[in-house]
């Protein structure tokens, strides 16, 4: 046995037990006539002490050997400590050390390993390995797996059954690139590693497997961001004989039982919220309802004057900044500046001040007199005290340069208090968005989403105001989960290829194996899956990911640790018929 105990569990109940320790040299403290030495492992911090009164002569000598991160096992006595530590659980003790026994030494980490590190994320990522030894990364692996251990319970308790599905498959359009794999025992062909696990989900409810959910890796080759890794996991739901409304009711419920279980908060109302809505008032489909800020258009109070700029724009929008009235001109012109960034966009921007005594001090005074502004102010919802901020141009483009400059105004006034939780649905997504760059439709959830029934005739005169029966989870300004009802008869699955360019054989090719499924009685269904790795970030509190995966990629794709990807041997590529055109 390499302990009794584990390194944060001992207390005063335990003076004079005889323990068998084991785990890291976090630090030693060296005195001459006393060796001092924390011992460490995942569950906390002990104290060792080895006194030259009082210890075996080679076992004090040998602990003046110890570097940190040496691998140590030790029996001794549990006794009061003289300087109490009341930091830490087992401040109140310490271990008198009668056997020492080095299990493995260790070269001096590259960076220190404790709270406080001295190490770049481009070294800690090298040697990941030990920057999970630091309790920021330990106590984030372990937020992570109680957070999924509550989901499974959850989900369990509601008579869902994990099942796992493949992830050698065939690769079908759902979005983004595949990662590929190819074939050794069948030449010239390749599986793809699942982007999600829906065509499989969906044929579960057709086997009648009723509630499914799995916790499962899904790839995705795509250009990375804090947020986003090339792998990635999700919490897979799909459930058959359901309309949206309990779809939405399960999840709600799920996400109201995460937050009270890990976070003690208590979250009463879900807002739902149409997708047009969201755009209209945010600027995006992911709206952080947190705080206000709300877009007022301003096309009627601000054309038809003698300021071009607005005249010749599709779009003129503002927001009202609480309390920024007394921002300097220095301040302001920080701000335009930041709009202006090749990130954001905007050619300019344009203020209001809303003055204390009701008058108005803006940019644009030579165009506009105090009653114009003050219907700005209206719109906006500005009160005396804020300052109004303006863009003006393309509609889709401006709300998204608005929308960035009300989430960078948020951070900086502190309104985005990560221990704040305000979630919400947004529904009634268009079923297709067109893409300029190909010249046709494209399913903006996936190909399997249903029209709304009412929608249906629209597809062939107006298919971009088809609306989808589909729905997203908003949490904090990130969606964390997104589903939809799905198509579940063969003619309209058939129907909704065509509207998206796929041409018979195409469809055949591709999902000929779903829509030969559906002619074997499928029962009406849907889902959603939730971002496990997000979901988990927001929770902790965290705007990035990468500390709540054990093993992540870099920004290029890279296991830096691993040196991963890399090239394979001749001999390999040989065996998969595969020649690199160098």
């Amino acid at each position: 046995m390499y302990r009794s105990h584990n390194c944060g569990e001992l207390n005063a109940s335990h003076i004079n037990t005889e323990v068998t320790l084991a785990g890291w040299v976090q630090k030693s403290r060296d005195k001459g006539f006393m060796n001092w030495v924390d011992l460490r492992d995942r569950y906390g911090i002990t104290q060792l002490i080895f006194d030259e009164s009082r210890s075996e002569k080679t076992v004090f000598e040998l602990a003046k050997t110890l570097g940190r991160e040496f691998v140590i096992q030790v029996k001794g006595t549990v006794i009061e400590r003289e300087a109490k530590n009341k930091n830490i659980p087992t401040g109140e003790i310490e271990i008198l050390v009668s056997e020492l026994n080095i299990l493995n030494s260790a070269l001096t980490p590259p960076f220190t390993i404790e709270d406080e590190t001295d190490g770049g994320e481009d070294i800690r990522m090298k040697y990941r390995y030990l920057d999970i030894r630091r309790n920021p990364v330990k106590n984030s692996l372990l937020f992570r797996h109680k957070v999924a251990m509550e989901v499974r319970k959850y989900l369990s308790d509601l008579d869902f059954c994990e099942v796992e599905t493949p992830y050698l498959i065939k690769s079908t359009p759902e979005g983004a690139r595949d990662f590929v794999v190819p074939s050794r025992m069948n030449e010239g062909q390749f599986y793809a590693l699942p982007q999600s696990p829906q065509t499989f989900k969906q044929l579960l409810m057709v086997g009648g497997m009723d509630k499914y959910f799995q916790i499962v890796k899904c790839f995705r080759d795509e250009d990375l961001r804090a947020d986003r890794q090339p792998e990635f996991t999700q919490i897979d739901c799909e459930m058959a004989f359901v309309e949206q409304e309990d779809i939405l009711n399960i999840f709600e419920g799920l996400t109201r039982h995460l937050l009270k279980e890990i976070k003690g908060v208590e979250v009463d109302k879900f807002p739902r919220m149409t997708y047009e809505h969201a755009m209209k008032t945010y600027g995006n489909d992911k709206p952080d309802i947190r705080f206000g800020m709300e877009f007022g258009e301003l096309n009627e109070f601000a054309q038809h004057k003698e300021f071009p700029v607005f005249n010749t724009a599709e779009l003129v929008v503002g927001i009202a900044v609480p309390g920024a009235g007394s921002y300097t001109r220095k301040e302001i012109d920080a701000l335009i500046d930041w709009v202006k960034r090749p990130q954001v966009g905007a050619s300019g921007m344009v203020y209001v001040k809303c003055n204390e005594d009701g008058s108005f001090k803006s940019s644009v005074d030579k165009f506009y007199d105090q009653e114009d502004l003050g219907n700005w102010a209206k719109v906006t919802g500005a009160k005396a005290g804020d300052m109004i901020f303006v863009l003006s141009g393309p509609a889709n483009k401006t709300r998204a340069q608005l929308s960035a400059l009300r989430m960078e105004l948020a951070t900086r006034l502190g309104l985005r208090n990560p221990d704040v939780f305000a979630p919400l649905w947004v529904v009634d997504f268009p079923l297709l968005e067109f893409d300029e760059e190909s010249g046709r439709y494209h399913a903006m959830h996936h190909p399997f989403t249903s029209p709304k029934p009412e929608d249906i005739t629209l597809l062939e005169t107006e298919p971009g105001k088809v609306r989808a029966n589909a729905y997203d989870m908003v949490l904090n300004g990130n969606e964390i989960g997104g589903g939809s009802i799905r198509i579940h008869d063969k003619a309209t699955q058939q129907l909704m290829f065509k509207y998206l360019g796929f041409s018979d054989e195409e469809a055949k090719a591709q999902f000929g194996f779903l829509m030969d499924a559906f002619q074997f009685g499928a029962p009406p269904h849907g889902g959603l899956a939730f971002g496990l790795d997000r979901l988990v970030a927001i929770l902790g509190g965290q705007e990035t990911i990468r500390d709540f995966i054990a093993f992540p990629k870099n920004n290029s794709g890279r296991d830096v640790m691993i040196d991963a990807p890399s090239a394979i041997d001749s001999t390999q590529l040989k065996e998969l018929r595969i020649q690199l055109d160098l």
